[in-house]
């Protein structure tokens, strides 16, 4: 029986790709994460900080991210920004998501999804 290749990550990736999208610019810290993700998509994507923080973790152990402890008003909070290995991984995470769009959004509008020659 031939094995058959899958999309395992298909959804586990979506955290990620849109927490390195959000700290591309600007550093943030968890909660403030989950009401961004939850605010720039009209709430129809909503993490909670279950969700958030092991990956944030996860892309700080693999040296995507850096944190520093940092106060604001009286608060102490540990704010995240991407590294430049984290910038490389967005983008190849962003390459992944925009070919599976694209074949989706051709299944869904009738068509044959073909591959283009890079």
């Amino acid at each position: 029986m031939a094995t058959r290749e899958t999309n395992p990550n298909f959804m586990n990736g979506v955290p990620e790709l849109l927490v390195l999208r959000l700290l591309q610019h600007e550093e943030m810290y968890g909660y403030e994460i989950v009401q961004a993700i939850r605010e720039r998509t009209d709430a129809v994507i909503v993490f909670g900080e279950g969700v958030v923080y092991p990956v944030l973790h996860g892309l700080e152990h693999d040296g995507a991210l850096r944190s520093r402890r940092k106060t604001v008003n009286g608060r102490s909070r540990i704010y995240y920004s991407v590294t430049a290995a984290g910038s490389r991984r967005l983008a190849a995470l962003s390459q992944t998501w925009n070919n599976l769009a694209t074949a989706i959004q051709s299944m869904l509008m009738g068509g044959h999804h073909a591959k283009t020659a890079s």
